[in-house]
């Protein structure tokens, strides 16, 4: 047993503490992780402030993250320690029937493996104070020290610095992936994203990297604009500005609604407005923003037209291959990742971390959990 540093959320909607916990070793098919370096994602956020289910505390927040293994459990032949690894909120075993289909990037063992109304691992190898802690998303990254199975686990390029590319663990494949992978936008076409924290911020970047020819960002906050188009946004838009709906607006600005549009916020009223803003005989939206509180509805004719309405998780990126391949593109400079880094922490700044992220003060804040 290791006895180290963890932010614990000991209930919803109050600060993070800062706690010794107790991290047990790792059993069969599983890998504990030295965290090296982490970032607070709005999922993060939901959980602890939106959400708020009661039955998902105690537990450690963070699933962004990256590290070196410590150690490994029975039957693990993949990893050892000293490799250098970024854990995964969604995992990949190869054997399933859905990670053998290239429809998609769900895995069959992700939807036993966590609690979804929870947000949290069945299994847990933390425990504070006496108590059993859960693992936020079976991942945990608040933490000095953490346990994972092996199949939510990707092994990295040992030349990749890991307080940069923990990024990839959640928020920048979403963003990017449900552009290039879910989207599938088209050279030469036209996108609106809604909402540019880092998800859409990355999908800009994706659908630039896709080769689209203008590319709408859309948000309330005007200081989003300069950092869009850095990553390849042609058009700013904040619909604070109009009088008419947002979909109004970007119908008028592209004679009758774009060919792909993602959003990026976990808001129903703006998946509607993005929904909308496609155009209606052939556009492709793509609810991005993650939400579990609130029904949508919309008027069948919104479909029947010829659009497409889909949902991306994780970018459709099948997990263990797909974070290894972003990290060779940004150590191949295909793919940005500092321009998203707006502040440099440490575990103890957890609680101002959240707060920036809750005032929209930054796009990433990252952690220095350990030292390597």
């Amino acid at each position: 047993v290791i006895k180290c540093r963890a932010a614990v959320a000991w209930e919803p909607d109050q600060p993070v503490v800062i706690e010794e916990i107790e991290v047990a070793p790792p059993q069969a098919s599983e890998v504990r992780i030295k965290i090296v370096a982490t970032s607070v994602c709005h999922s993060d956020l939901y959980h602890l402030l939106q959400s708020m289910h009661k039955d998902g505390f105690p537990t450690v927040l963070g699933h962004e993250g990256a590290g070196i293994v410590e150690s490994v459990g029975s039957g693990v032949t993949e990893f050892q320690p000293g490799d250098k690894v970024i854990p995964l909120f969604l995992c990949q075993c190869k054997e399933c029937r859905f990670c053998k289909s290239p429809r998609t990037n769900q895995c069959e063992r992700a939807w036993t493996r966590v609690r979804q109304e929870i947000m949290a691992g069945v299994e847990s190898r933390f425990t504070c104070k006496g108590k059993r802690v859960h693992q936020f998303m079976g991942t945990s990254t608040f933490s000095e020290y953490t346990v994972i199975n092996q199949i939510a686990v990707t092994k990295i390029d040992p030349a990749a610095p890991l307080d940069k590319v923990c990024l990839l663990g959640c928020g920048i494949c979403t963003g990017y992936g449900a552009a290039v992978n879910t989207a599938k936008v088209e050279p030469g076409s036209t996108c609106a994203v809604f909402g540019l924290g880092a998800v859409g911020l990355a999908a800009v970047m994706g659908c630039k990297a896709a080769g689209a020819k203008r590319i709408i960002a859309i948000d309330i906050n005007p200081d989003k604009a300069e950092k869009a188009k850095v990553l390849g946004a042609t058009d700013f838009v904040n619909p604070k500005d109009h009088s008419k709906p947002i979909h109004e607006v970007i119908a008028g600005m592209t004679n009758g609604g774009v060919d792909f549009s993602l959003e990026c916020v976990g808001n129903v009223e703006v998946m509607l407005s993005a929904l909308e803003s496609s155009m209606e005989a052939w556009g492709v939206s793509v609810i991005v923003g993650w939400t579990d509180m609130y029904d949508i509805s919309i008027r069948p004719r919104h479909l029947i037209c010829g659009r497409t309405w889909k949902g991306s998780m994780f970018g459709g990126f099948k997990s263990k291959d797909g974070v290894a391949e972003m990290v060779k593109a940004y150590l191949e400079k295909k793919v940005r990742l500092d321009e998203f880094i707006t502040h440099n922490m440490t575990l103890d700044q957890i609680n101002d971390a959240i707060e920036l992220m809750k005032n929209c003060k930054c796009i990433r804040a990252v952690m220095t959990v350990s030292p390597q």
